[in-house]
């Protein structure tokens, strides 16, 4: 060995070997994979811009059927009420629903800017008042059992107040007042009996200017008729109207039954129509808004 060191040869090299360890070995024991082994979460570009695509026209679609709400509330501010309507302290309730219907509008659009952030709070706060307005739509239609008596402008609500005498006392002086009988008479002052049988009249004219067409009645104009003698075969059919008409231009059928039920029937009109848009409304907007979710929900899951 001394000679060796003296001479200056070189150690001998020892080789170790080095066993690589596999990605599986790794994973038996727990250990993280390398960033280029883990499984990457792949997304298909056409997938999500198509999805997006859906929600943007969606979102358009919900914006739109919102505006319909917005200009309802103008026609009813601005729509003609009928003549003492504002006994029935409808105005009011006019008012009161366009207000609803502003809130409607402002909560719908809200919801838009929300869904992308508070998902299930835009679903809840839209959902929310969409149902007061289809319930309160299916009231004026008279087509859910909830309806009773004291909720205004419904059926059962008209039907109790023609039953009102001391209500009526004042509406009859206001129809009166109003000369709706008189503007039919100076309208229809040289119509003949035939001319005037195809006249159309309203509600409230046909039921408080002239009497019952099955009256036993002769037209002489529109608000006098000169009466016949009554027949054994109009007694099932005789109408207890016919006698309470009077040619006075104060009495005509003021105090009819039909006169009250045209009066209300006019009223009536107007929360039907407008039963049947609120019920139209609510069903669009509730099938948009909760599309809309659906597929926002989507996108955030495939993002």
């Amino acid at each position: 060995m001394a000679d060796d060191k003296a001479e200056g040869n070189p150690p001998e090299e020892v080789q170790v070997p080095v066993i690589e360890e596999s990605s599986a070995d790794a994973v038996t024991r727990n250990e993280p994979r390398p960033a280029e082994e883990r499984p990457k979460k792949t997304i298909t570009p056409g997938k999500f811009f198509q999805v997006k695509r859906i929600s943007g026209l969606l979102s358009v679609v919900s914006f739109v059927f919102s505006l319909p709400v917005l200009s309802s509330v103008i026609w009813l501010l601005y729509m003609k009420s009928y003549d003492c309507e504002s006994l029935f302290k409808l105005p009011k309730l006019q008012i009161g629903i366009s207000i609803g219907l502003i809130c409607v509008f402002f909560i719908c659009n809200a919801a838009l800017f929300l869904r992308a952030r508070l998902q299930m709070v835009g679903i809840v706060l839209v959902m929310v008042p969409l149902t007061v307005m289809f319930t309160v739509g299916l009231a004026f239609l008279g087509a859910n059992s909830m309806e009773n008596r004291r909720i205004p402008a419904t059926p059962l609500w008209f039907e109790m107040k023609i039953h009102d005498d001391n209500l009526w006392s004042n509406i009859k002086g206001c129809i009166y007042k109003a000369g709706i009988c008189r503007d039919l008479a100076m309208t229809s002052e040289k119509l003949k009996s035939y001319d005037f049988s195809m006249k159309k009249l309203s509600s409230i004219e046909s039921g408080c200017c002239r009497p019952p067409a099955e009256c036993p009645l002769q037209y002489v104009n529109a608000t006098y008729w000169e009466k016949k003698e009554r027949t054994e075969t109009d007694s099932d059919l005789y109408n207890p109207d016919c006698d309470v008409w009077k040619n006075d231009h104060n009495g005509l059928c003021y105090d009819c039954l039909a006169c009250r039920q045209g009066y209300m029937k006019a009223l009536q009109s107007k929360w039907l129509k407008l039963g049947v848009f609120l019920v139209c409304m609510a069903l669009l907007l509730i099938s948009s808004h909760l599309s809309l979710f659906l597929v926002t929900m989507w996108e955030l899951h495939i993002s």
